[in-house]
């Protein structure tokens, strides 16, 4: 008969002395600060571990003799000096850094998304676009902004992953504690919990708050796991993208609406509002809710909303956007839309569904439809999600409609290894950091001398190897491998050698991720990987979610590969990928692959992180790598123009990847010369790191959200919110207007087109529109003028091919407005007139448009009209 457990937990108190490292695991200002983490550490390696590094629960369970020891430990102390002196400075500095300084005093900035990733000790992620959040409000923090977040806690978060003998995925669920975590419970002056109240159907819930502070930013997380709450909805907040439906539309409008009422509760009133990803769109509902209830009619609430709402999308692929049936919309806000916005069921579905679209309600629709500041996250993403996003303006190119793009950035403090901070430190000077868009300034990495450079990348590589074999020999332990058969899997890899070219794919398990892409011909990469003269070791990691069968399918095909004799210690796979284990990966390796299917991927980060690490991307010219590659940074691999053959596709991708990874990369790497390394290969890294790290961190990024978003967000909002919403109301009422008359509008030319001129000349052209009752001013006259387009292979084309020649034009394109002048009685029309004196010569051809028009208006084609001459 086995005994039973009882727990029991004896805390242990901080002398006087080490009082403030209850301050320092309280702040997230611990993830990006090494030396932070390392006091930690300091104190007991082996337990830094056990709690998976954090703060908080290591303070709980840190041996009571070894804090009083700490005490008298000079070496520590210093070190816990000179820690609070950094923060004390990081906290206490407070003016607005960069394109914050040119917000207004009372602006501020609401981010909403549904993860957040800012470290391993917090669980509330799952991926990218929590830790692109998560690097957000860091990077806020850094600049002083006005700047608080919004999301949801979640009591089991993200799973946590094993990998068994038959590379199954194993997904287990960890408790969230909040006792164990930087957070606390928002309380009010009576020190009692808060509570939020949403309807949701026909039941109250109630959430409440916690608080985790991030810097100098706050982050509100609501929890519907209250004794108030019936079981159901207790678990709204349970678990992270949970894949039941009316949970993951439950936990939206928790975030969206609650959100903005948990605000309003703290008195906090934002002049923008960033929705990062759809999940939270429900808060333009709350917003015009809010309005309505002031007297405004939907319609100017929607305009007032709108005009300070900033939208960025993350998901290239259009099925990847969350919709829900129009059976689920009305049963859990058919009360909201009926009695608090006062508008009829069409009127509402028509807000997250277009006309001759899918009748299910879109997340996406509605953040587009509830917004007037919108971007994608690469300049490919952004013209792919303009092309998503035609629909919203019919009559618009692609090219021309509402959708912009800022290319995703990594927070360099947070992954940055500690040896590359004490070297920049030591050569750069601390002023490093105030340098990070500096790209004249990181210039200076050229001039490290190779040897030195080479010694820093090894001895990151060694601590990235040694986390690599602690990680497989936890992982095969529990299977009772034998210890030889572990020598051989871990072969390869020995942190005292690190001399074998690594190559590293760690990410999301997802199909158009590509992660098999590398075994399409097992024969070929036999002969890359077992080259005896030069070896080569690929490392896995990622998570495929738990409902995703075929991405499972991934890893274990990849998993049962590396099992086979002639890939064995070549071929790794890892488990448990997160925030820790990435830092060391991408710190580490000496290549980074990433195969996406063209043009899937958003941007990606993880490639970044590697370069401001020194290591080298391999990648498909997609994402942010086609903005970054110049030939000499790293290797691209041209995207096949079999798109619609996937087998041809990833045949060809395939042999690109074996080509250039035999033909450039292996050659480069073995290319050493008597120091034993590579000259080439140290030129090539440095160019990696010099060119990257001062263009793709989250310093520049959050700089281009200020000048692009926040900013204009902010004045529009003034803008339109100002003399109770008087110029909201206009714009509302001048928009209906022009979409009921705009069938009538016409235009015409009034004289037959000149065709020869000399240059310098000017010619006159005028046109005649019927403006259907709309006031001349009401729209724009435009010429595009441009050089002709010579397609001799087109004999007759047809009106569509000249659309798409016009459209697809890339050469340079110059536009002249018309001037009103004055009506045309005998027709009923208002003449146009243009005197136009080209910019251009040679071969031209112009076109003449018509489109509504208001100086009030975020965007020229915010209507999303046009009519063509």
């Amino acid at each position: 008969m086995s005994a039973q457990e009882f727990n029991l937990e004896v805390t242990p108190i901080l002398p006087e002395a080490l009082k403030r490292l209850d301050e320092l695991a309280n702040n997230l200002w611990y993830s990006w600060n090494i030396q932070a983490r390392q006091l930690f550490e300091q104190l007991n390696e082996e337990l830094w571990i056990r709690v998976g590094h954090n703060p908080k629960l290591f303070l709980r369970n840190i041996d009571q003799r070894r804090l009083d020891s700490a005490v008298t430990d000079q070496s520590f102390l210093d070190a816990y000096k000179q820690v609070l002196a950094s923060y004390d400075a990081y906290y206490h500095a407070k003016e607005r850094r960069n394109g914050g300084k040119q917000l207004a005093e009372d602006d501020l900035i609401a981010y909403f998304c549904a993860e957040y990733g800012f470290h391993e000790s917090l669980p509330i992620y799952s991926g990218g676009l929590g830790i692109l959040a998560g690097d957000h409000c860091k990077t806020a923090s850094d600049l002083r902004l006005p700047f608080v977040a919004v999301g949801l806690f979640y009591h089991q978060g993200y799973f946590s992953q094993r990998i068994d003998a038959q590379g199954n995925q194993i997904a287990s669920y960890n408790e969230n504690v909040p006792q164990h975590l930087p957070i606390s419970l928002v309380v009010d002056e009576a020190k009692q919990a808060i509570y939020i109240d949403i309807k949701i159907a026909e039941t109250q819930v109630l959430a409440q708050v916690w608080k985790i502070q991030v810097g100098h930013i706050d982050l509100y997380l609501l929890d519907t796991n209250v004794p108030q709450n019936n079981d159901d909805d207790r678990k709204i907040t349970h678990k992270l993208y949970d894949s039941g439906k009316d949970i993951r539309i439950k936990q939206e409008i928790v975030l969206g609406i609650g959100g903005v009422r948990l605000l309003r509760r703290l008195g906090i009133a934002p002049t923008v509002w960033h929705i990062n990803e759809g999940h939270a769109a429900f808060l333009i509902l709350e917003r015009a809710r809010e309005l309505i209830t002031q007297g405004q009619s939907f319609e100017t609430a929607i305009e007032a909303v709108a005009a300070n709402t900033v939208f960025t999308t993350h998901t290239p692929v259009p099925a990847g956007h969350d919709h829900f049936s129009p059976e689920e919309v009305k049963n859990y806000l058919g009360a909201f839309y009926h009695h608090d916005l006062r508008i009829s069921e069409e009127q509402f579905m028509a807000l997250g569904s277009l006309p001759n679209d899918s009748p299910d309600f879109n997340m996406t629709t509605l953040a587009v439809q509830g917004s007037r500041h919108r971007n994608g996250v690469s300049r490919i993403h952004g013209d792919v999600s303009s092309k998503i996003c035609a629909k919203f303006w019919p009559e618009i190119a692609p090219k021309e409609n509402p959708i912009r793009h800022v290319t995703n950035g990594v927070h360099v403090p947070s992954m940055l290894a500690r040896e590359w901070t004490n070297f920049f430190d030591e050569s750069l000077g601390v002023e490093w950091r105030d340098h990070k868009c500096d790209v004249d300034f990181w210039q200076a990495i050229e001039n490290i001398p190779d040897q030195q450079f080479w010694n820093i990348r090894q001895t990151v590589k060694s601590r990235m190897l040694a986390k690599v074999c602690d990680s497989l020999t936890a992982q095969h332990l529990p299977y009772q491998i034998s210890e030889t058969h572990l020598e051989r899997l871990l072969k390869y890899i020995d942190p005292k050698n690190p001399n074998i070219l690594t190559i590293g794919f760690a990410r999301r398990f997802a199909t158009y991720k590509r992660a098999s892409l590398l075994l399409r011909e097992i024969d070929r990469l036999g002969t890359i990987i077992n080259d005896t003269q030069r070896p080569v070791v690929f490392i896995f990691a990622g998570k495929a979610h738990p409902a995703d069968g075929p991405g499972q399918d991934l890893l274990r095909e990849i998993y049962n590969k590396s099992c086979l004799p002639e890939f064995m210690g070549k071929i790794l796979v890892v488990q448990g990928y997160d925030l820790g284990l990435s830092r060391r990966l991408v710190s580490g390796v000496d290549v980074w692959l990433n195969n996406p299917v063209y043009p899937e991927e958003a941007s990606g980060t993880s490639g970044m992180k590697v370069a401001l690490n020194a290591g080298l991307n391999l990648s498909v010219l997609d994402g942010w790598w086609p903005e970054s590659y110049d030939g000499e940074n790293g290797w691209a691999i041209k995207a096949s123009p079999h798109h619609d053959n996937h087998h041809l596709r990833d045949d060809e991708d395939a042999r690109s990847l074996y080509e250039v990874l035999q033909d450039e990369v292996i050659p480069l790497y073995y290319d050493r010369d008597k120091d034993g390394y590579s000259e080439g290969w140290v030129k090539k890294a440095k160019h990696s790191m010099a060119t990257i790290l001062p263009r793709f961190n989250t310093q520049r990024m959050l700089n281009d959200y200020l000048s692009d978003f926040y900013l204009p967000a902010s004045r529009q909002g003034r803008r339109l919110n100002s003399d109770n919403y008087a110029k909201a109301r206009e714009l509302a009422d001048w928009k209906a207007n022009l979409r009921a008359k705009w069938s009538g509008v016409e235009a015409r030319p009034l004289s037959a087109p000149q065709i020869q001129m000399t240059s310098g000349e000017s010619i006159n052209i005028q046109v005649a529109v019927r403006l259907n009752e709309l006031q001349p001013t009401d729209v724009a006259v435009e010429l595009l003028l441009s050089h002709k387009v010579y397609h001799p292979e087109v004999l007759v084309p047809t009106q569509e091919d000249l659309q798409n020649i016009w459209q697809n034009n890339k050469m340079e394109t110059v536009s002249y407005r018309f001037v009103p002048e004055h009506p045309l009685h005998d027709s009923g029309e208002y003449l146009y007139n243009l005197t136009l004196k080209p910019d251009l010569s040679g071969g031209l051809s112009y076109r003449i448009r018509v489109f509504p028009y208001d100086e009030v208006l975020v965007e020229a084609h915010e209507m999303g009209m046009m009519k063509w001459v």
